[in-house]
């Protein structure tokens, strides 16, 4: 048999158990799908040493999963707001590679009125110094590691992110200045990734917003390479265990997804696959050529405005109805309480890459409900349509590809 040969056998299997892992996890009555989490012990409060504190923020350290069969611990800065009782409601803070707890992000939600928990992901302390008993480090071989079995499983660094988020919102909700029942969560790239399946398995978040990341890394993602590397059978192991389309169709609270049209590490086909899989309120903010970083990340105002209308009662975003295309022209329904003042057609007539291609945007019609433009006349097209509120708040349909 010639290599090309052996090459399509292989991922025509691993598309086949591809498409049955994600069918059974989108089976409406099929219970929440865990993965080799144990979600009793992760929402129980964990043990914790509270550590320095400059107003509004505190050092703590908190137990995490066992590793090697040693004990771990995880790091984090909690910050509440510097006047008033509470009970506050919280906010779960996850950054992405490259990053750590950051005391300005935990700072800026408790600010805004909320206890926040930024814990960090990459096995350090303070200043980024990795700590002897800290989780493993937050490289791609850490996460794209070969393994037999849940056992080998639990060596990986997502299986350990995930429990350390969890643990963070279970210590955050036991706080006494805190409202259990008004609990958030949101992340950035990595981060991003890791809200998907948290917010899949963690039923008492009322709210999530992952940035940039998503699912469906293997077939479309920065990350092609690394799934190269494991090969067909271990790619489906790492799949069914640690890709986010496995646990989105479990979210049950109202979730916004952000990203940029040219995302490096996550791109739009990806982006839509994932949030599709959500069988609830999904909102989307799509911004042309969106940086990303994580100041750029934890930035955009719909984040906290969206946080406020679902956990203190604030005005919601724009909401857009399903975007429809008929005579040349998107037009999409939309909802908002705050007057929407602009609305905009963002498209592109680029093919290839996602990352490369070049995106336009033109101002779209708006009308008692509605938003409306003229499509050009090129094609191939793939385009969007926006609306913004007096606040400066915008919110995106889905893309949509006329070929």
């Amino acid at each position: 048999m010639d290599r090309a040969l052996r090459l399509g056998l292989a991922f025509s299997w691993l598309l086949a158990a591809t498409l049955v892992v994600l069918a059974a996890a989108a089976e409406p009555s099929a219970e929440r799908f865990t993965g080799p989490w144990n979600l009793a012990e992760l929402k129980k409060v964990p043990q914790a040493a509270w550590g320095n504190k400059s107003a509004p923020v505190q050092e703590v350290y908190y137990q995490g999963e066992p590793l090697g069969g040693k004990p771990t611990r995880v790091f984090a800065y909690y910050a509440r707001p510097e006047s008033g009782e509470g009970p506050w409601p919280g906010m779960v803070l996850v950054h992405g590679g490259g990053g750590t707890a950051f005391p300005e992000w935990a700072t800026l939600w408790a600010k805004r009125g909320y206890a926040a928990l930024a814990m960090d992901l990459a096995g350090c302390g303070p200043e980024r110094k990795r700590l002897a008993d800290g989780m493993p480090d937050q490289g791609d071989s850490e996460k794209f590691r070969k393994f037999a079995n849940d056992d080998e499983a639990r060596l990986l660094w997502t299986y350990h992110a995930v429990a350390a988020v969890v643990r963070g919102h279970s210590l955050l909700a036991s706080r006494p200045e805190v409202d259990a029942n008004r609990t958030g969560l949101t992340g950035i790239s990595w981060g991003g990734y890791l809200t998907c399946i948290v917010a899949g398995l963690d039923d008492r978040f009322k709210v999530a917003v992952p940035v940039y990341g998503c699912g469906f890394l293997h077939e479309n993602s920065c990350w092609l390479g690394e799934f190269a590397k494991l090969g067909p059978e271990q790619t489906a192991r790492w799949i069914a265990h640690f890709d986010p389309s496995r646990y989105l169709p479990g979210v049950r609270c109202p979730i916004l997804f952000l990203n940029g049209t040219n995302d490096f590490a996550y791109p739009l086909d990806s982006y839509q696959k994932s949030y599709r899989l959500v069988p609830g309120r999904v909102d989307l903010r799509i911004e042309v050529r969106m940086p990303h970083d994580h100041p750029q990340g934890w930035a955009p105002r719909e984040i906290g405005l969206y946080v406020d209308s679902i956990l203190r009662g604030g005005d919601p975003l724009p909401r857009l109805g399903p975007l429809k295309t008929a005579g040349g022209k998107a037009t999409a329904t939309f909802t908002a309480k705050v007057p929407v003042v602009k609305g905009h057609l963002h498209y592109t007539t680029d093919t290839g890459t996602w990352q490369q291609r070049n995106w336009q945007t033109a101002e779209a019609q708006l009308a008692e409900g509605s938003v409306a433009a003229e499509l050009p006349a090129a094609r191939p097209l793939v385009y969007y349509l926006s609306v913004t509120d007096q606040r400066g708040a915008m919110l995106s349909s889905e893309h949509a590809q006329l070929p």
